[in-house]
């Protein structure tokens, strides 16, 4: 059984909204919404398990969720204070998966395709992850925002999710994490620390995350390009 979890627990403080940004509408369809779509057009996702603040699992089962067609099982769990324990809390309830999907309920544009080839690496690495190659100049600071270097960016990515990993080798490493006070960046990073490698798939820039005002105008940029496009 494949299994995704999509962490919507942000409390979305950069967007300046009176709601959480994942319940903002796009096209008049919630994001978190939209984010759900794709896993349950992907025929090799099997149960779908999204983990919200425990304020919001009525409102998000009554206006997430329950509004629209989904053919596919979903269930929504109380996540946890911060992101990686919101994943915990999806992969407790995950238990019976082979392999489970993490996905960013705040990245709407990901496509079943996308999905079908991380799951696809997964099977052959273990551990599978969606990232762009960096494509800015790179420069370190230090605390005054003086520049104290440049970055050679041809080794560097751009973490995104999905996120893909074998259910038994992440479980090990959030347990791990939790053991030993780890807080990781990302669920790979969290595979990383048990010295596991993690292998990258080429993702798209737009498969972006939404955090700010500016990114919500340009999701609506997006949508109206894949439509076109459709």
């Amino acid at each position: 059984m494949n299994t995704a979890i999509i962490a919507a627990g942000g409390k979305g403080v950069r967007m300046n909204a009176d709601i959480r940004k994942q319940y903002l509408v796009l096209d008049h369809i919630p994001i978190l919404t939209r984010s759900v779509f794709p896993f349950d057009m992907c025929t090799l996702i099997d149960r779908i398990i999204i983990t919200v603040p425990e304020e919001d699992l009525n409102y998000c089962r009554h206006n997430i969720i329950a509004p629209y067609s989904f053919s596919k099982k979903i269930e929504i769990v109380k996540g946890g204070s911060e992101r990686q324990e919101s994943v915990f809390e999806g992969l407790k309830a995950a238990a019976s998966s082979d392999i489970v999907v993490i996905h960013d309920g705040v990245r709407p544009f990901v496509t079943p395709d996308m999905i079908e080839t991380c799951i696809r690496e997964t099977g052959r690495y273990g551990a599978a992850i969606f990232a762009m190659p960096a494509f800015d100049t790179l420069k370190q600071a230090n605390g005054k925002n003086q520049i104290i270097g440049t970055i050679d960016r041809k080794r560097i990515w751009m973490a995104q999710t999905p996120q893909c990993f074998d259910y038994q080798l992440i479980m090990e490493a959030h347990k791990t994490a939790k053991k030993n006070g780890i807080i990781g960046t990302d669920d790979a990073s969290l595979v990383e620390k048990i010295g596991r490698q993690v292998f990258i798939v080429e993702g798209t820039r737009y498969n972006m995350k939404i955090t700010t005002p500016e990114d919500l105008t340009l999701a609506r940029a997006v949508l109206h390009i894949n439509n076109q496009e459709i």
